[in-house]
């Protein structure tokens, strides 16, 4: 399977400016690629895997990818997909989070590679000393206004109330120029990115060609949406972040492991690097026995090992046991935290369990697992009552300091996944 047959097969092609004439190119011996990544935040997010990924997988079939920081059209802001006018950003701000991206893309494409190494370039090298005349003359008279408004980008901005400035106007140029010197300088002949990057993309290989007589490509994929059409990477709690500190690897887990049934076949395709012959498997498992849930597992595992590493990732299932019963043995407060925040959670005064301790029924009340005392004897009795993903035995059963994980909580469950955890006050 060629890169192209492979990114058709994953449903990885929007558009192309000439899907016929890239894909006797690619075929004909490596070619290199870009992909460009604004630092508008410290952080990249879930939605931008699509690219990073993209990148790898042309690497993996021995191309050249370039990933692209924008330090310099990251002061601007990309006008496309957005509704209002981006906040500009300080230099200083910019550099920090560049080196926050920097290190997110450097899990995912390989750097240090002796054969085909992936390469990181900041537009900013090449921007910062252009004089504003000399890039009006010598870039800026190939560009027909008439063609740039009729952008997609730029026309549904122009037509919202607040319009669209100059300054987020000449963003496309500005990323024209970038494909322009990659390709001048380092033979870069193709440019992928989201659908709403096609306009931006275009304007790239259309001043290629009017100044280098050079033959270039741009190529898009579709933006990835939840099954009704929604943005995908938000959750009640917000954006999905490729920062662990921003979104824990188990919260991570948790989105790709909650994905909707409908969705986990293309997720599986478009977010992982699993083999067609592996997703074909885990494609069928899950049409025949879909509550087994093999295939939603398959492609959080996948992920998360991704853009986390393999430890994380451990980490994050560990964690995910806990919320289905699992032993609490030798988990560390930082994780067990990470599942915390997933659990309604009540305080109670240490105090009470202090010397003999506290009957656990009096605990299940205080929580509100259980109405009375009388119900929590009953659904003791019953086995149905958990103290730290321990079953109580006995109604008697009392709860001590020593019970308290990390000096601080219990963890009450009733039933398979009915959970409080009561911090100690």
């Amino acid at each position: 399977m060629t890169i192209i047959e492979e990114l058709n097969w994953r449903g990885l092609v929007a558009d192309c400016t000439d899907l016929d004439g890239l894909t006797k190119r690619s075929a004909s011996g490596p070619l290199t690629l870009y992909c460009g990544f604004d630092p508008t935040g410290d952080s990249l997010h879930v939605g931008s895997l699509v690219g990073q990924l993209a990148l790898r997988r042309f690497q993996l079939h021995c191309h050249h990818p370039i990933a692209l920081a924008g330090g310099a059209t990251g002061m601007i802001g990309d006008p496309s997909g957005k509704s209002a006018e981006r906040n500009l950003l300080s230099r200083e701000q910019l550099d920090s989070n560049l080196a926050s991206i920097k290190a997110q893309l450097s899990r995912i494409l390989d750097f240090d590679s002796k054969a085909n190494p992936a390469r990181m370039v900041d537009n900013a090298a090449w921007t910062a000393g252009v004089g504003y005349l000399d890039f009006l003359r010598d870039i800026g008279k190939h560009f027909s206004v008439n063609v740039m408004v009729a952008k997609e980008g730029v026309r549904s901005r122009m037509e919202g109330e607040g319009g669209i400035s100059y300054t987020e106007f000449s963003y496309m140029v500005l990323q024209a120029h970038d494909f322009y010197h990659l390709r001048k300088t380092l033979g870069c002949e193709l440019q992928i990115g989201g659908s709403d990057q096609w306009g931006n993309i275009t304007a790239g290989t259309d001043l290629i060609r009017k100044t280098l007589g050079a033959p270039s490509w741009g190529l898009t994929f579709p933006l990835i949406t939840k099954s009704d059409g929604t943005k995908f990477g938000k959750t009640e709690t917000g954006t999905v972040w490729l920062d662990a500190r921003k979104t824990s690897p188990y919260r991570f887990y948790q989105f790709f492991i909650n994905t909707e049934d409908a969705m986990v076949p293309a997720y599986l395709r478009k977010f992982t690097l699993l083999s067609a012959d592996e997703i074909g498997a885990l494609e069928a498992s899950h049409r025949s026995n879909p509550g087994a849930r093999e295939a939603h597992k398959a492609l959080a595992r996948e992920v998360t090992s991704i853009v986390h590493g393999k430890t994380a990732c451990d980490d994050a299932l560990r964690a995910s046991e806990i919320m289905f019963g699992g032993g609490l043995d030798g988990i560390t407060e930082s994780l067990f935290n990470d599942v915390s925040e997933e659990i309604p959670t009540r305080d109670f005064e240490k105090s009470r369990i202090e010397g003999p301790g506290c009957p656990v029924a009096d605990l299940l009340v205080h929580s509100g697992l259980c109405a009375s005392k009388g119900q929590a004897r009953k659904d003791i009795e019953g086995g149905g009552i958990y103290l730290n993903n321990s079953r109580v035995q006995e109604a008697a059963r009392a709860v001590v300091l020593t019970d308290l994980l990390f000096g601080r909580y219990l963890l009450l469950r009733k039933g398979r996944r009915s959970y409080v955890l009561l911090r100690a006050k």
